[in-house]
């Protein structure tokens, strides 16, 4: 990790304005937080309510075009997978989205990565969590437990107590750093708690800024406090999932963060810390506005791209199938956007057709280019949607915005 590099500012700086330095028992110097919202007010001046202004159009319009879609839910199907991927290999994780794919579909591979898992677990946590918050229960701390539980299952960080506050003292900094060496200290374990229950409390608080503006602060808190030994980055970016939909930003969860971080991942880092150092709250939002802005425009972008991608290949196989047949194969294509890696058995049950049909209608799709085969087996074989993958698909995260160091006890 680069270390932190303070930018210039014209704003005024506020010391102690988000909390203070202190030093530890151990003679660490830890930061504790002051709880939101900042104190003096954010400065809304015209550039910061424009960007706002621009920010939720933004928002709204990646809003309407998943809600357009024949299928929003393999939108965000789709979406949800794409973030895992993005979030987790900031974290130093290997797996693709194809790893991904592969792994949920069953198919027979020698070579996943090992830490496929975490993806999965993150996809699950997300899912889990984003049912609760939809059938109307408030974003609480045993809410954001219950995900680190599901996030370390039986994965990388796996032993230190998921799903429990921290009880030694973590820090952020460079592989190999200590607390003597590192960037930053968060608040000792035994200030976390309240620490926590304070960022709860503003979060159910009757709200004095706009949605964005009070989720852009909760993430920065969050990753203030630090509160968990190991996942607080993916817990950081899952949370600001889950404020936009409790507060009905958006009625679909479409949008990942993890990508704008992870390409401004030196500025993310300074950003933040400017917060603590300078009391700067006003540039964290404005970097974080134009993050909602720049990945909802990227967003749509895609969403249309899938939609044009949607009809191209419906038209394909309207040309190439007989008439027989034809309905079965757009069953089929619009089933392939939903699970885009299926075998033939999979697709006999899914359409409830006999297995040589099924194996038919793969093979119809192999010749119009919209099926790969990848196992190499005779028996067992998966297929790949890969128009659409490749479509979704991103590169790999090449670091980390904000790497933890190992916890350890001091």
């Amino acid at each position: 990790m680069s270390p932190i590099v303070k930018e210039p500012s014209s704003r005024p700086y506020h010391p102690g304005r988000a909390g203070s330095y202190a030093d530890t028992k151990e003679g660490w110097r830890a930061f504790h937080p002051k709880p939101l919202p900042p104190d003096p007010p954010l400065e809304l001046n015209s550039s910061l309510l424009s960007l706002l202004s621009k920010a939720s159009t933004e928002l709204g319009r990646l809003d309407g075009i998943a809600e357009i879609l024949p299928d929003p839910d393999f939108f965000v199907y789709s979406y949800v997978r794409k973030e895992a991927v993005l979030s987790s290999q900031i974290e130093g994780t290997r797996s693709s989205l194809v790893d991904v794919l592969d792994f949920e579909a069953g198919a027979e591979r020698k070579n996943y990565p090992k830490d496929v898992r975490e993806v999965v677990n993150y996809i699950r946590g997300l899912n889990e969590a984003l049912v609760r918050v939809g059938r109307g229960e408030a974003i609480s701390l045993t809410l954001l437990q219950d995900l680190h539980r599901t996030l370390l299952q039986g994965v990388r960080g796996g032993s230190d107590h998921p799903g429990q506050l921290k009880t030694r003292q973590n820090w952020i900094g460079p592989p190999g750093s200590s607390p003597a060496t590192a960037d930053y200290i968060p608040p000792p374990p035994d200030e976390t708690l309240e620490a926590m229950n304070a960022m709860i409390a503003y979060i159910t608080a009757e709200p004095e800024y706009p949605p964005l503006l009070r989720t852009a602060l909760v993430h920065s808190q969050f990753e203030t406090i630090h509160p968990f030994l190991d996942g607080n980055g993916r817990m950081g970016r899952l949370l600001v999932t889950l404020l936009l939909s409790q507060w009905e930003v958006h009625r679909r969860p479409v949008l990942y963060l993890s990508y704008y971080f992870l390409k401004n991942r030196d500025q993310y880092i300074n950003r933040l810390q400017r917060v603590r150092d300078d009391g700067d709250w006003e540039g964290w939002v404005e970097f974080f506005l134009k993050g909602v802005m720049e990945t909802s425009r990227e967003a749509s972008t895609t969403g249309r791209a899938i939609l044009a991608l949607r009809k191209e290949h419906a038209s394909q196989v309207s040309r190439a199938l007989s008439a027989g047949r034809a309905g079965n194969g757009q069953r089929f294509l619009e089933l392939l956007y939903r699970q885009p890696v299926i075998s033939v058995n999979a697709l006999a049950r899914h359409l409830g057709v006999t297995f040589p049909t099924a194996g038919g209608l793969v093979a119809d799709f192999v010749k119009l280019g919209l099926l790969t085969e990848f196992t190499g087996q005779k028996r067992n074989r998966f297929f790949r949607f890969q128009p659409y993958i490749d479509l979704l698909a991103t590169d790999r995260a090449p670091g980390s915005p904000e790497s933890e160091g190992q916890s350890k006890s001091p």
